[in-house]
């Protein structure tokens, strides 16, 4: 081979290559997102599964405060999830919610409960199309209507209004898709923006748009279904999101809905879009509720090989799971509970 013929071959393995990676979903000219550092963080927790009044305050870890009743610390918990984010970035807050649970009443109780003040939310964001995730949230919109922000933007995935589906055990499909855009859009104050790519929720945090799949045993269950036409195929939640955090000093804070597509995934995922190696917490849920062992233990190693400074599973990841993880690294390892806040400054 001459030298032209070489020059030639390896400029057409090399668009080969790049086009093989661009159909996966990743390209090797990515920009890489600069996420602001932040003083100070605070990640609270309004609902999950898990409510517990007497666990004491650990390491990062707030718990919610008897102030004047014996109820003042008693959290409504659901099979559901809901976070309030804050950040301070140069000295100035901002703050915006992640995903709200199933239930308005309870969540809103949680929020009274907590002193959240919604006249302070910049954004609204969503991980994923299913109802525990948000259910509760045109119920929490319609009677907080007067304090949320005019124009509010609520940040979603792509396909998220299309809809997802799991098969139940009799074989019958129930839809999982507890909104409607045209209800959202009616009460005139939210701005529905549907995301792809890496996206700023609030200074300080950001969306990763589609979360590309790398590990060879995080799959996606079959009974998850979604609808093409008429059609129901295997849903692959190419939309579901989570959100990125950078502390400064500490490293990346991952926050994660459900993580269908893979706590790991997400993980390597923000850390790629970021060029940020150093992971400081993990928190959310790792939908590994009901899984086998192996799988369970692939995530803790690949999770340990990270090393992150904390891990907090949550919601999805199930009993057998957050055992396991408070076995495999005990001394990262916290145990949330509904109105838990998270702590991290400098």
């Amino acid at each position: 081979m001459d030298r032209r013929e070489f020059f030639k071959a390896t400029a057409t393995a090399g668009v080969i290559l790049l086009s093989g990676d661009l159909l996966r979903g990743t390209s090797f000219a990515q920009r890489l997102v600069s996420i602001p550092e932040s003083e100070r963080i605070v990640i609270t927790i309004i609902v999950d599964n898990l409510a517990d009044t007497g666990r004491p305050d650990y390491k990062i870890a707030k718990r919610l405060e008897r102030i004047e009743s014996v109820f003042d610390n008693a959290p409504y918990a659901e099979h559901g999830l809901a976070y309030h984010i804050e950040t301070v970035v140069s000295g100035e807050s901002h703050s915006c919610l992640f995903d709200y649970a199933s239930d308005a009443g309870g969540v809103m109780k949680n929020m009274n409960l907590l002193k959240i003040d919604l006249r302070k939310i910049e954004a609204l964001g969503l991980s994923h199309d299913h109802w525990d995730h948000q259910a509760a949230l045109l119920g929490i919109l319609r009677a907080k209507k007067n304090e949320f922000r005019n124009g509010i933007p609520l940040y979603v995935g792509e396909h998220f209004f299309v809809g997802e589906y799991v098969r139940g055990p009799r074989g019958n499909i129930i839809s999982q898709l507890a909104l409607n855009r045209e209800e959202i859009e009616s009460l005139g104050f939210v701005k529905i923006v549907e995301i792809k790519e890496p996206t700023p929720i609030i200074t300080g945090a950001y969306l990763p748009g589609r979360i590309e799949l790398v590990t060879d045993y995080e799959k996606i269950p079959p009974r998850f279904l979604t609808k093409r036409g008429n059609e129901f195929i295997q849903e692959t939640f190419p939309g579901e999101q989570a959100v990125v955090l950078n502390a400064k000093g500490k490293g990346l804070i991952v926050l994660s809905g459900c993580a269908h597509r893979g706590v790991v995934n997400t993980v390597k995922h923000a850390q790629k879009m970021t060029g940020v190696e150093k992971v400081h917490a993990v928190i959310g849920g790792f939908h590994l509720s009901g899984e086998k062992p192996e799988r369970i233990q692939k995530t803790i190693a690949d999770i340990k090989a990270i090393g992150p400074d904390y891990i907090v599973p949550t919601h999805c990841t199930g009993f057998e799971a957050i055992a396991a993880f408070a076995q495999a690294m005990p001394d990262q390892f916290i145990l949330n509970t509904a109105g838990t806040r998270y702590v991290i400054t400098v």
